[in-house]
């Protein structure tokens, strides 16, 4: 006899993260086009890509790292590639974000003088406060499913190789 299907709420709760976060840049996305005080003009040099050249490094929440990894999973990518630090691993050879659609927050808000320099934080504490809540709820459900982490943004190559890692040892981790 066929055992039935019991649902994994764990990857339940990441479909729903993953789904929160991207909410949370369709706003961001939505104050661009209505509030002058987000005007971008990104001139597509990629300088805020490379680290060594801007001195800071993007740092995610799990829940962003969720969406990103998903999005290099959808490319048909499993790991991420090996880099020297210097430059994000999202970035192509031709110098364009592989997963901009999914790219993070910080990139989104990124703090490249070339496109308009980083936005207020008092712009942005609304939407930075919501993804500090997804990643705690993701933290938790983590924890009733027996699972350990840490709850707290990490450098971006290190966040979403965790990610990675996590999911390709998770039975059924690409439902999400």
């Amino acid at each position: 006899m066929k055992r039935p299907h019991v649902p994994n709420p764990l990857i339940a709760l990441k479909k729903t993260v993953v789904a929160e976060v991207r909410q949370v840049y369709a706003d961001l996305a939505e104050r661009e086009k209505t509030n002058l005080a987000f005007e971008r003009n990104c001139t597509g040099i990629a300088e805020c890509c490379h680290f060594v050249l801007t001195g800071a490094t993007p740092y995610l929440t799990k829940a962003e790292a969720l969406v990103a990894a998903k999005a290099w999973r959808a490319s048909g990518r499993t790991k991420l590639p090996e880099t020297d630090g210097d430059a994000c691993p999202f970035l192509s050879k031709e110098r364009k974000c592989m997963i901009y659609n999914d790219r993070p927050f910080g990139c989104r808000t990124h703090f490249c003088a070339g496109a308009g320099g980083e936005y207020a934080r008092r712009d942005l504490i609304d939407l930075i406060q919501r993804l500090e809540a997804i990643d705690l709820k993701l933290e938790k459900g983590k924890q009733r499913g027996g699972r350990q982490g840490h709850h707290g943004p990490t450098a971006l190559p290190q966040a979403v190789g965790e990610a990675l890692n996590e999911e390709s040892g998770t039975k059924g981790a690409h439902a999400f």
